[in-house]
């Protein structure tokens, strides 16, 4: 079976040579900028014991990323003087707390029989935005184009998919990371859109076999093909 999907890691903790010591070293600097603000290399080489060449080299690297921005700034005298300071995606890498305000929410509504109907609509509301936003995607595509570009936006969400050639023409995608793992144990109207949206799509019949809000060790889904496997309950 042929596999496509998963790209690796580009995390500070996993990317480049000297994976290890350079990722601790791009948290201490992500975590300077965050508690600081704008910082020129001399500064950042003098908190973390470094010469300004190799802050530089990180820094070059984390604006590569994305995470880092360089910014000139006028001197009264001489060239301008450059300052590094963290761009918006550099959100990414500091801690969040969405799964555990997301679920709060929806208690609250599901606590209030005037308002418990309401968290149907919203799941509902949000595959139809998802619909809108990745139909254009697929257009002209064929299926195998279709179910490789639904991996890409998986993994682009933080899925970690794959996709699968079976022998009877159709595919399997595997999804071995859920980022919202934590409402759809609770809420299973997320994996009911969730399978919903990809059956619209990718205009076949998909079946889900394995779940991971379920207890499972991956999300799958037959797409396509000769079915021959039951979907989950």
């Amino acid at each position: 079976m042929a596999r496509d999907g998963m790209s690796e890691d580009q995390s500070f903790g996993t990317s480049g040579t000297g994976a290890a010591g350079s990722g601790a070293t791009r948290g201490r600097l992500l975590h300077l900028l965050r508690t600081r603000g704008r910082m020129n290399a001399a500064m950042l080489a003098a908190e973390l014991g470094l010469t300004e060449m190799a802050i530089r080299r990180h820094m070059h690297e984390m604006e590569r990323q994305g995470s880092v921005s360089i910014v000139p700034l006028r001197q009264p005298k001489g060239r301008p003087l450059h300052v590094f300071e963290l761009t918006e995606a550099a959100d990414r890498h500091f801690p969040k707390n969405y799964h555990n305000l997301t679920i709060d929410l929806l208690a609250e509504l599901e606590d209030d029989p005037d308002t418990s109907p309401l968290i149907d609509r919203m799941f509902e509301g949000r595959k139809r935005k998802l619909q809108e936003r990745y139909a254009p995607r697929m257009a002209g595509k064929t299926l195998e184009e279709r179910v490789r570009e639904l991996t890409d936006i998986q993994n682009g969400s933080g899925y970690m998919a794959e996709m699968e050639r079976e022998d009877d023409d159709g595919f399997m995608l595997h999804e071995y990371n859920c980022p919202i793992t934590d409402v759809a144990g609770k809420y299973g109207q997320a994996c009911d859109c969730e399978l919903s949206l990809f059956r619209s799509l990718l205009e076949v019949q998909v079946n889900r076999t394995e779940c991971l809000a379920k207890g499972g060790s991956r999300c799958s889904y037959v797409i396509g093909g000769r079915e021959r496997r039951e979907p989950t309950a």
